[in-house]
């Protein structure tokens, strides 16, 4: 086994940890505000291209995108690294499987979507998690990956706060978090792949709460909206790098 080998299972051990730690607090905290905004925002960017596509999502957690998702897809499946995750995903009668981003087990060429939302800035091989979903992605396929943004407002504060808790013994300082500007990221994506775009989340807010206050959430979150799509998108909390693969 080599020391490569053995730091990837080392990571992939300690994400399974984290994440199963604090799957019953994020499947609680997911359906309101802030939260349910982010994923509401994440499924209106991929379910245009998910219309009677063979859809992968990396990283399905608790599978509150893909339950959106798998209805418009001609098939759809979700992988992710915590069994404590994929219980609820199962539970909601989704199709998904355990495994990690940087070991995908499909052939190739085998859909014409992938997407991931909040899982890539915590595989340290990013390399190779962009190589494995390009390898089973079409020709012509579509990938929509997101990022954390260092050219942010989310990452100076994420610089000057505490770990937040996400278990009963696990803080976020116990998992690995990587963030990204966006010409690191042009940069890292494989040869076949073609940039297409960006979207940007959480462009504007400084604390997720202002989504709770009433007559104020609902507005803020149609501001953001505008933002996500405009050119100040580079600049959102959360970056969603657009690509194709080449025919």
């Amino acid at each position: 086994m080599t020391a490569c080998t053995v730091s990837w299972l080392m990571s992939n051990d300690q994400a399974r940890r984290y994440y199963n730690s604090f799957s019953g607090g994020y499947e609680r905290e997911r359906h309101k505000g802030y939260h349910r905004w982010l994923d509401e925002q994440s499924v209106s960017i991929v379910a245009p291209l998910a219309e009677n596509a063979r859809v992968l999502e990396v990283g399905c957690g608790t599978g509150l995108i893909l339950k959106e998702v798998a209805p418009l897809a001609e098939y759809a499946v979700g992988l992710d690294i915590s069994a404590g995750m994929l219980e609820y995903a199962r539970a909601r009668q989704l199709n998904v499987i355990q495994s990690s981003a940087t070991a995908i087990p499909f052939p190739d060429n085998y859909f014409d979507l992938i997407y991931s939302f909040k899982v890539l800035a915590h595989v340290p091989d990013i390399s190779l998690a962009l190589m494995e979903m390009t390898r089973v992605l079409k020709p012509g396929g579509r990938l929509a990956l997101e990022f954390y943004n260092k050219r942010s407002l989310r990452y100076l504060i994420r610089r000057v706060r505490p770990s937040l808790e996400v278990g009963v013994d696990t803080d976020e300082s116990q998992i690995f978090t990587r963030f990204d500007d966006l010409a690191d990221l042009k940069a890292q994506l494989p040869p076949n792949l073609s940039f297409t775009g960006t979207a940007g989340l959480r462009v504007a807010t400084l604390l997720p709460q202002v989504f709770k206050v009433p007559g104020v959430g609902r507005m803020w979150a149609g501001f953001e909206n505008l933002l996500s799509t405009s050119p100040l998108r580079v600049f959102g909390g959360f970056l969603v790098v657009l690509a194709q693969k080449q025919s």
